[in-house]
């Protein structure tokens, strides 16, 4: 069938395990910091590991944290934090990071690998459901320069709303997880039963932000999918 002229074929989307692999290989792992190979290592062990964030998606997220040069950061959702390691080693060294996480224990996976790479003195971890911390710091706090969620699904507008204001204009959020494996793409026939539930919220979060004219967007098929947001308004 012929695609509407609007549609244009891209050669390159990423297609094949083969690709994926060279891409890892090539450009990836040879440049990710040792540190964080060995935060990797450790939370490869955890029965939870696939929540981790990927390699590849954070490789982009470092340089572009590096052209920002943002000075104070948040990061909604931690796990063993792999990202807010990415984050600390690539933001200045005054900068300032609040990572909001509901479970300490998998935050201090990675904390000796934080230690080790002497960013700690950057992160405040607040051990807490997201909304609440969100809601302090909207009557207690300024500006953001960045934000990175990967959390609960669920509440990913509810994050936004609130970004929307914590976030300067001209600052940046970085969404996780917004293809949902590929979902998104798929008749719910054709999508496993455990993964609907998640491909319905990734799918409505990204109509949601396509229709939301405060934000410039861009979605990147890197890892699981994940949309950058620009605050213009």
């Amino acid at each position: 069938m012929e695609l509407p002229a609007r549609i244009i074929p891209n050669p390159h989307l990423l297609q094949t395990d083969d690709l994926l692999k060279h891409i890892m290989e090539t450009t990836v792992y040879p440049r990710e910091p040792q540190v964080l190979k060995e935060i990797r290592d450790a939370t490869a062990k955890d029965p939870r590991s696939p929540m981790a964030a990927d390699p590849h998606a954070s490789q982009f997220m470092s340089m572009l944290l590096k052209m920002l040069n943002p000075k104070r950061t948040i990061e909604i959702g931690v796990y063993t934090g792999y990202s807010l390691l990415a984050t600390a080693i690539s933001t200045p060294p005054d900068a300032k990071i609040t990572a909001i996480d509901s479970v300490r224990s998998w935050y201090e996976i990675g904390l000796p690998f934080i230690i080790k790479a002497g960013v700690e003195h950057k992160i405040d971890f607040i051990q807490s459901e997201a909304l609440p911390v969100l809601d302090h710091l909207l009557r207690k706090e300024g500006s953001f320069d960045f934000a990175f969620v990967d959390a609960d699904k669920q509440n990913y507008g509810n994050y936004h709303e609130r970004l929307m204001e914590l976030v300067k204009i001209g600052g940046v959020i970085v969404y996780d997880n917004t293809l949902w494996g590929g979902t998104v793409a798929k008749h719910d026939g054709d999508v496993p039963d455990e993964k609907k539930e998640g491909k319905a919220l990734a799918a409505e979060f990204n109509r949601r932000i396509a229709a939301d004219g405060r934000v410039e967007i861009c979605l990147l098929p890197l890892g699981d999918g994940i949309t950058i947001c620009r605050r213009i308004s």
